[in-house]
């Protein structure tokens, strides 16, 4: 009989988690990049930085750590 898998309710998973706060990471620098002239070498270094966070989300949730 196989395991039954766990379930986190309202994205609680650790992919989750691990996606939001890489993304927020990169909310930040890109702010920092707006407000410094705008920078944007700065701001495009944090919106890559979120897209990383979605990446690592859907790898993570492969892995099965997400929400089935």
């Amino acid at each position: 009989m196989a395991p039954t898998p766990r379930y986190y309710h309202h994205g609680g998973s650790p992919a989750a988690w691990t996606g939001s706060a890489i993304a927020a990471i990169g909310f930040i620098i890109i702010t920092i990049g707006v407000f410094m002239g705008p920078n944007w070498i700065v701001t495009i270094v944090g919106g890559v930085i979120v897209l990383l966070g979605g990446v690592a989300t859907m790898v993570m949730k492969a892995m099965g750590l997400g929400q089935p």
